[in-house]
């Protein structure tokens, strides 16, 4: 197995990688420095990723994929894993992550290089995506579920990355606790789903899924069926702000106006551009 398969699984943790590196900017180790190296150091973490996921990808390309499992925790019957899927679908939606992920934080430097919390923005940045790059190559609903709880923490404070700004803050509040109702139906049908299934992998689901036992059961009890497709589509449903669960995405489309920046710097307001 080429090694850029064998450690795919280190996608997701430049990102990680990225946010930790900030550190010192965000605490006020490096002051004289200013804060852009915390934000170049992002965009060379997710450069790297990039070049990382674009290489999987030609190697996995019209190969089949590989199945990487990783005991986490096993008490009597319940067994948990992680499971990665590195495929070329996986790779795809990782190249599009990292992608994405560079183009915004090359954007987000000319936007808020006067911002005083640049570090902070760009941990931030790195956090979440590590967290849907681990999504992009899980193969285990428990483990895609533990990164959507990451996701969602990053988005919350992305949103409510401006705290000083009163409609800021309730946007941050509204899209967390919409989020939690997505959370808790999804949590319902990982539960729901461990209880029958001996495992929360998604390759293992489908075969699990397809045995004529389950295909019975359910056949049986179809309103138990129902019911735990609506919870599993809940959680995503919630996070991508669909239809209902999309009534803060107004409240968080606001951008800083040249005063506002010049209020909160933490150099002096007599620079000539305020």
């Amino acid at each position: 197995m080429p090694w850029v398969v064998s450690y795919a699984w280190l996608i997701p943790f430049y990102g990680f990688t990225g946010a930790v590196l900030t550190l010192p900017w965000i605490l006020g180790v490096f002051r004289r420095s200013g804060q852009r190296p915390a934000a170049y150091l992002n965009q060379i973490m997710t450069l790297v990723g990039l070049v990382h996921s674009s290489w999987l990808l030609i190697s996995m390309w019209g190969q089949p994929g590989v199945e990487m499992v990783v005991p986490w925790f096993q008490v009597f019957d319940l067994n948990l894993t992680f499971a990665l899927d590195i495929s070329q679908n996986g790779a795809i939606a990782s190249v599009l992550v990292c992608g994405i992920s560079l183009v915004a934080q090359i954007y987000g430097l000319g936007s808020m290089e006067t911002d005083w919390s640049l570090a902070r923005f760009y941990a931030l940045m790195g956090f979440f995506e590590g967290a849907i790059g681990g999504i992009a190559l899980s193969d285990s609903l428990f483990l895609s579920y533990g990164l959507l709880e990451l996701l969602t923490l990053s988005t919350y404070l992305l949103v409510g990355f401006w705290y000083t700004q009163p409609l800021v803050v309730l946007a941050a509040r509204d899209a967390f606790w919409t989020k939690r109702v997505g959370d808790l139906f999804l949590l319902m049908g990982v539960v729901a789903l461990s209880s029958l299934s001996e495992s929360l992998n998604f390759s293992d689901l489908q075969q699990w899924a397809a045995t004529p036992e389950t295909q019975a059961y359910f056949a049986d009890h179809p309103w138990y069926g129902t019911l735990l497709g609506l919870a599993l589509i809940a959680g995503p449903v919630g996070k991508c702000a669909q239809f209902p669960l999309n009534l803060w995405l107004d409240e968080a489309m606001e951008v800083r106006t040249q005063r506002q920046f010049c209020e909160t710097r933490w150099w002096s307001v007599a620079e000539p551009m305020c």
